[in-house]
């Protein structure tokens, strides 16, 4: 299983999320410390939640990388977020 399957099924599992995607971005750091030539170092996950609900986005954040602890600690280098609730305001 690839390292974004993996991000997506914890994330599926663990959230029930009503959107997600885990997008590679390793090919923008080709070169970068941290980067591997096969990829899938660098992703940026947008999930959205119910489970987010109430609460702060830093709280958001942490419980994602909590579900993600074993994959932060190896494979993947570099991990950008945008956690949202259902009826959160837009951001601008």
């Amino acid at each position: 299983m690839s390292v974004a399957e993996r991000i997506r099924t914890k994330l599926t599992e663990a959230l029930a999320p009503k959107a997600l995607d885990v997008i590679d971005e390793s090919h923008k750091h080709k070169g970068h410390r941290g980067a591997r030539p096969e990829g899938e170092t660098h992703f940026h996950v947008a999930v959205t939640s119910d489970t987010f609900a109430g609460m702060m986005r830093v709280a958001r954040q942490r419980l994602v990388y909590k579900i993600l602890a074993e994959e932060l600690a190896g494979p993947v280098h570099a991990l950008s977020l945008e956690t949202v609730a259902p009826g959160d305001p837009k951001r601008v």
